[in-house]
């Protein structure tokens, strides 16, 4: 498995060559260094009985451990599932029910809220990330015996990832992500970025979402470059590393970025390693991007999605102040149409929904065809985004998907926080939307309309929603109509509330 089997080839052509830092011990680890412990982790996952098509679940924070471990799960042709650990036990319990793991892997500091999960969602075998008692990834990886595991050769279509999307129905899909998804999302990274073996990055968006895997981490490994892991993010580190480790690419969501500029650090460090910035999730402020481009830094925007690529989308940088709000033009291998409702092309400057179709889009989510069957017709995914593209070619976002909002660099899907409200006896209407934040960049707003005679404040809707709703999801303001505005139909307007 060539096409696959990326640090097996690396080790042969740069054993050397720093492949992954972790910054939290400083310690690094050349190529060949990952292969050896990634052939020893797989055959340690061997004597739990892993094997192909089985999934592999994790409840953990980024760490060197958790790296290693996507590695050896692919080499024997397994299913890596990373779980949002900011989730709560219910929210965690629904995605172990629904992917039915053969072990779950986690760090220490989630065995509380393990215990608060019904024992039938939790598969047989668990296993520490990095326990000092017993069986651990940590205690495999510091093993020096050099063991071997064979590569499973599997198809270049099999699945190797299922990464949880908050669903607009309220219920998370398992979007099914191929080692070819993975491929050509590098193939078409390296096109459009430049990427070589020479280039260095940092990984901190959590690896329970596509940024941190496939944003750059894994198009970088494929390229035998260095990627330095850090466990989360850190605006002050993040600025201090681009120095001492001569970064040469960043990637950030704008929110991140102005937490970035804000810091002390900003002001003394020099980025001259720093190629540009690739910044995803939603458009950068012109003050941010001239700021950044003072600095030296050009600023990319970008754009994707968890179930397509994720890097579908590039703006050049002389281009990020003459095309402010748009994200470019489609990657290589990436097909483009936009369509009205009836599925016809529109024109240009005409808005409509974006479709893609490519190497790189997803063959569907995990156990649900229904939704499958909705997100992909012919081959093209409807990604639910309204664009436009201009008489140049640049494609511009009109409209995110649906109702979503992004609070932080987290999608919340208004729908699924709608659903708990609703189970407040008080609550006879509601609909929720995302508003400006100077910190998130937009955050909850619910719009609650109450039963005859009840009487319920605002915050005690939002501590209702506490220990349901990730910290994130739950709404930071509450206004209370006496009706909510409709339409003919009796849908509640949205767009009304948000004016």
């Amino acid at each position: 498995m060539i096409r696959t089997n990326w640090f097996e080839r690396w080790a042969m052509y740069s054993p050397e060559k720093t492949a992954i830092k972790d910054d939290a011990s400083g310690v690094s680890f050349s190529y060949s260094d990952s292969y050896r412990i990634i052939r020893r982790l797989a055959g340690f996952l061997r004597r739990y009985d892993v094997r192909q098509g089985d999934r592999v679940a994790v409840l953990s924070a980024n760490c060197i451990e958790y790296l290693f471990l996507f590695f050896a799960v692919q080499r024997l042709g397994a299913v890596l599932v990373p779980i949002n650990y900011r989730l709560t036990a219910k929210e965690v319990e629904h995605i172990l029910q629904d992917c039915a793991p053969k072990l779950l892997v986690f760090q220490d500091e989630f065995s509380m809220m393990i215990a608060e999960i019904d024992g039938s969602a939790l598969p047989a075998s668990k296993i520490s990330m990095s326990s000092t008692a017993g069986d651990s990834i940590a205690g495999v990886m510091c093993d020096h015996r050099d063991t071997d595991s064979p590569y499973a050769s599997v198809p270049f279509d099999h699945p190797v990832m299922i990464l949880y999307t908050s669903g607009t129905t309220g219920r998370p899909k398992g979007a099914l992500v191929t080692n070819e998804m993975m491929f050509w999302n590098s193939i078409n990274t390296e096109m459009r970025l430049d990427i070589t073996s020479a280039d260095v990055t940092l990984t901190f968006a959590p690896f329970f979402h596509t940024g941190g895997w496939h944003v750059l981490t894994t198009p970088f490994l494929h390229h035998g470059a260095t990627v330095i892991l850090l466990s989360g993010f850190d605006a002050k580190r993040i600025v201090e590393l681009c120095d001492s480790e001569k970064v040469t690419i960043l990637f950030g969501v704008p929110t991140m970025m102005k937490m970035m500029s804000e810091t002390e650090r900003f002001k003394t460090a020099s980025f001259k390693t720093v190629r540009y910035a690739i910044v995803g999730g939603e458009p950068m402020p012109i003050p941010q991007i001239e700021l950044w481009q003072s600095k030296g830094v050009p600023i990319r925007q970008g754009f994707g999605l968890t179930e397509v690529g994720p890097n579908c989308f590039s703006l050049p940088e002389k281009d990020a102040i003459r095309k402010k709000g748009s994200i470019g033009f489609p990657n290589f291998y990436i097909d483009t149409r936009i369509v009205d409702d009836a599925g016809n092309d529109v024109g240009i400057g005409q808005p409509g929904e974006l479709l893609l179709r490519g190497p790189v889009v997803t063959p569907g989510y995990w156990n649900n065809a229904e939704a499958t069957a909705a997100a992909i017709t012919d081959g093209w995914f409807h990604t639910g985004d309204i664009v436009r593209q201009d008489a140049e070619g640049y494609f511009f976002v009109v409209d995110r998907k649906k109702d979503m909002f992004i609070s932080g660099a987290e999608n919340v899907y208004p729908a699924e926080v709608e659903r708990v409200l609703y189970l407040h006896p008080a609550v006879r209407e509601v609909a929720v939307v995302g508003v400006p934040d100077p910190k998130w960049g937009e955050v909850g707003k619910a719009f609650v309309a109450l039963r005859p005679a009840e009487h319920v404040s605002g915050e005690e809707l939002m501590d209702f929603c506490s220990g349901k709703l990730a910290k994130y999801k739950i709404p930071r303001y509450v206004e209370f109509l006496g009706e909510l505005p409709k339409g003919p139909s009796g849908k509640i307007l949205k767009r009304a509330l948000k004016q």
